[in-house]
């Protein structure tokens, strides 16, 4: 059975019944779309730029010290003479970057009693700085002097200077 549900307004009642409800339901479907973004601030994500490219502005200079002939007094076999001795060819080199921290080395067992430890440092190769290992080496003559090799601030630059025996 089928049951019908009338109203007992007539259309044109119905009509004159919702009209002054117009207003507030307008207002209510303002409020109710706006809401949601009147209680919230603006919301901005920020974030700095990323960061420059690291240029590596390095700067290299070598040079090289050409030997150098020295007359020195001396006396050989009772007679006075003149050694011509030469100072040793050693290389410099400037580089703006700051070299790293020396490096531990594990020691090896001495050779011989002549053999002399040189220790490692580092060296700039190829635009980069480059690790050189200590060894046991034999100086050139007795008495020889291992010099170091040793990296220099000079200002904003490091000056390097190789090692020689003296």
């Amino acid at each position: 059975m089928k049951k019908t549900i009338r109203s007992h307004l007539s259309p044109s009642a119905s009509a004159r019944a919702v009209r002054p409800l117009a207003p507030v339901l307008a207002c209510c479907g303002f409020l109710a779309l706006f809401a949601g973004c009147a209680n919230e601030p603006e919301s901005h994500v920020l974030s700095a730029p990323p960061p420059p490219t690291p240029t590596r502005a390095v700067m290299t200079t070598t040079t090289t010290t050409t030997p150098v002939a020295v007359l020195t007094p001396a006396v050989v076999a009772g007679n006075p003479a003149y050694v011509t001795t030469t100072t040793p060819v050693v290389s410099t080199v400037v580089v703006t970057e700051a070299p790293p921290a020396l490096q531990q080395e594990i020691v090896l067992a001495q050779p011989s009693t002549n053999h002399v430890w040189l220790a490692g440092y580092w060296s700039w190769r190829d635009s980069r700085y480059v690790w050189m290992p200590g060894r046991w080496e034999l100086p050139p003559s007795s008495g020889s002097v291992w010099v170091t090799p040793r990296w220099e601030q000079q200002g904003n630059a490091y000056k390097f200077t190789e090692g020689y025996w003296k």
